[in-house]
């Protein structure tokens, strides 16, 4: 098991001991596989976006090697128009039960790239993992749409899907940003990916009718913030307007309304999001309500049904766990971490404000 003098970083009291951290890293590594593949459980599938969360995860705890073993999955296996497929089966890479190719997947590799190069300055780590960088923003930013939001999948016979989610888009626009930070370090600059993020941010702090209308979802009531879109007066008043609607006090953050259902992952990635708009009192009080997640081998359930008392569904996902040590890695201020959630030092492209 990961030695809890490792994890000293993700102490955060009422949350997690170093004991307990050290348990969830553990948890996490038992997940993965040999090659760095890191489905959700055991059995289960493995899509790209939930597998770079634990990665970066694993690199907040120092596992670093574990961490590069991850990326390194997902150069082995990029398709050739730059993306991945939405899922595969676990253990085989080579059947994939998804061929969905989703942007805000795809893009997510430039957020685990970037955090790992500053968890380690591992400058040829950085250098080997550009072309697949750039491969995969390349892919998104095709389907940008004349509004500056980005459609949300190519089907599996590469038609177009020009829906863009609100979620999905503020996803694409912290990895946008995360792709410019690699593309600096690496000596190339991107001028047209400074345009391309100025458009996305504009369009999702001023145009919330160019998105899919998915307010019942959670994630897309903090997610604007979480992906940096969002900050200062403007963000605090959007979280405050619908505060009472997704939190449930004592237990976490609904995953969507109306059901009495919280879940882990809204739950840490709220959290992540209040300490980005300096709440972290408020971020520290949201992971406290999770505790009741937690099982005894220190991985934690998706959610739980508080009308019926019930968790469900019965499984214990890597990317719930390594959601929770990010907003505790934020809060402990790990450089890497609060970096790339932070976000100040990153680029912020081009910024199309002045204009509709």
């Amino acid at each position: 098991m990961t030695s809890p003098g490792r994890t000293e970083r993700l102490v955060l009291p009422g949350v997690l001991t170093a004991e307990q951290a050290a348990r969830t890293v553990a948890g996490i590594l038992a997940t993965q596989r040999a090659d760095g593949a890191i489905p959700w459980f055991r059995g289960h599938h493995l899509d790209p976006w939930d597998h770079t969360e634990a990665a970066m995860a694993l690199d907040a705890a120092g596992e670093h090697a574990r961490a590069e073993a991850a990326y390194q999955w997902l150069a082995d296996h990029q398709l050739s128009d730059g993306s991945w497929y939405a899922a595969y089966a676990d253990g085989d890479a080579d059947r994939p039960t998804d061929r969905g190719r989703e942007t805000n997947f795809c893009a997510y590799l430039a957020v685990g790239v970037w955090h790992h190069y500053l968890s380690t300055g591992d400058d040829t780590f950085l250098d080997r993992m550009w072309p697949a960088v750039y491969a995969a923003v390349e892919f998104v930013l095709e389907l940008q749409q004349p509004g500056g939001e980005i459609g949300w999948k190519r089907e599996d016979d590469g038609t177009p899907v020009n829906d863009a989610l609100l979620t999905g888009s503020s996803s694409v626009y912290q990895a946008l940003r995360c792709a410019l930070a690699v593309a600096d370090q690496c000596g190339a600059p991107q001028p047209d990916w400074e345009l391309a993020v100025g458009r996305l941010g504009h369009a999702i702090r001023h145009h919330p009718e160019r998105f899919l209308d998915k307010s019942r979802y959670s994630m897309d009531w903090y997610y604007p913030v979480l992906g940096g879109a969002v900050r200062g007066q403007a963000a605090k008043e959007r979280i405050e307007a619908q505060w009472d609607d997704f939190v449930v006090p004592g237990l976490g953050v609904r995953c969507v309304l109306p059901n009495p259902w919280v879940t882990g992952g809204e739950s840490a990635e709220l959290a992540l999001a209040l300490w980005a708009m300096g709440e972290s009192d408020r971020a520290v009080d949201i992971l406290r309500s999770i505790r009741h997640l937690r099982a005894e081998d220190g991985m934690y359930w998706t959610g739980y049904v508080f009308d019926d008392d019930a968790i469900w569904p019965r499984e214990l996902t890597s990317w719930t766990a390594g959601s929770l040590l990010l907003a505790v890695a934020a809060l402990g201020g790990d450089e890497a971490t609060t970096a790339v959630f932070g976000g100040e030092a990153l680029p912020r492209g081009l910024d199309p404000d002045c204009c509709d």
